[in-house]
């Protein structure tokens, strides 16, 4: 097949697919080779661009997918689905983050961290296919592990999640995290401290000073033995 044709035929795949369609798929399906993807893949992504289209090609984990634009997202909701938007609380919302940070984690980790029961917001996040299991881990009891799922990483437009925020640093000796800049406001603190420490090492002490004339000033018992 041509360029041209390729690019038609990728096209064609992902939207009977419905889904993200990794690579190594289409790479069979299409004989061609993971360069060859990625350059066709592009193609087709400015082709869409360009056209002004509601279409949009979208790289999820090492794999493709045809979607909507995001400024769609109503109207094709009000199309497809009329069930009650899904919404996340806060906890379900602290719960993701963890997870997402933390791939295969167990519930019992999840909660350590929380400080309070999960069970509630991890299984809403099950429903929404926002998490999946990830498999037991080699640990007593042999627990559940979950992880996010691409359907977290299309919803929040990542890729993969590589692709997240880096998390504020946690400094070794302190377990509470470092913001940015509070280094060298403390370093500048500390230098103001020592020199005002330095000043006040450096002012005359006024009692010394006081004691000294007090005992070059004679008494008068003094002055009357001299008279004598």
């Amino acid at each position: 097949m041509t360029d041209e044709e390729l690019v038609s035929c990728l096209e064609a795949l992902l939207f009977a697919s419905g889904k993200p369609v990794d690579s190594k798929t289409l790479q069979n399906i299409l004989e061609i080779n993971n360069d060859k993807l990625k350059e066709i893949a592009l193609v087709l992504q400015n082709k869409l661009i360009d056209s002004n289209s509601g279409i949009q090609l979208i790289e999820i984990n090492d794999g493709y997918q045809l979607a909507t634009l995001e400024k769609f997202y109503e109207k094709v909701c009000t199309l497809l689905d009329t069930r009650p938007k899904p919404s996340l609380s806060q906890a379900a919302m602290e719960v993701l983050a963890i997870m997402a940070y933390n791939p295969k984690i167990t519930r019992a980790e999840i909660e350590k961290i929380r400080g309070v029961s999960s069970d509630s917001a991890l299984n809403k996040l099950l429903e929404y296919g926002l998490v999946e299991e990830a498999g037991r881990i080699d640990a007593p009891g042999r627990p559940m592990s979950f992880k996010t799922s691409d359907e977290f990483l299309r919803l929040f437009g990542y890729k993969s999640l590589q692709d997240m925020p880096e998390l504020p640093r946690i400094a070794e000796e302190d377990p509470q995290i470092q913001i940015e800049g509070m280094d060298e406001e403390k370093e500048e603190s500390v230098d103001e401290e020592n020199q005002t420490n330095e000043t006040v090492k450096q002012e005359p002490v006024a009692e010394e000073s006081v004691e000294e004339n007090i005992e070059e000033v004679p008494t008068e018992e003094a002055k009357d033995s001299n008279q004598q």
